[in-house]
């Protein structure tokens, strides 16, 4: 039993066994500058997204703000986040992606702070969504803007929906209300 227990902690040490991580150990800043810890969303399923201003995809924005007025009350939230990695098409600053986000798209669901979703300076919520050492479940490196990531109620990743599918596929409208 020793020799067992020993082993146990050996494995749980070396970090083979999966950590119990999930959304809700980041702290992210929004648009404005102000911290948004991501555990005041327990309970809700999360649609986490990298989006630009200057996209092939950007009239999702359209999507997004329909989706999210149609199951704001239903504990769902989108969180989205602006990242220039993809050929500078977010290159605005925060009160530029502000007012575009508004202006163009009357975009009511919060909108977090211009972060990288990929490379060396990956953020690290980022890093947790698409690779399977930190999440646990999938390997899913961001290809695009527009990529959502779909999060339950207890703030594990579920699954990717790629950039070119829309936020309101059957896929996703079915995965929200069950």
């Amino acid at each position: 039993m020793k020799t067992q227990i020993a082993i146990f902690f050996a494995i749980l040490s070396s970090g083979l066994v999966a950590q119990n991580n999930n959304l809700y150990q980041f702290k992210v800043k929004t648009l404005e500058g102000e911290e948004f810890d991501l555990a005041s969303l327990k309970g809700k399923k999360v649609m986490v997204v990298n989006v630009a201003s200057k996209c092939g995809y950007t009239p999702q924005y359209a999507d997004l703000q329909s989706l999210y007025e149609q199951y704001v009350d239903s504990n769902f939230t989108i969180i989205a986040f602006p990242a220039n990695n993809f050929l500078n098409q977010e290159p605005g600053d925060a009160s530029q992606i502000r007012e575009f986000c508004t202006a163009n798209y009357g975009v009511t669901f919060p909108v977090m702070e211009k972060i990288s979703v990929k490379g060396k300076d990956i953020h690290p919520l980022y890093s947790w969504l698409t690779q399977k050492s930190e999440n646990g479940i999938m390997d899913a490196p961001v290809q695009w803007n527009f990529q959502k990531f779909l999060i339950d109620e207890n703030g594990n990743l579920v699954k990717m929906i790629p950039p070119k599918q829309s936020p309101l596929s059957e896929e996703v409208l079915e995965w929200i209300q069950n």
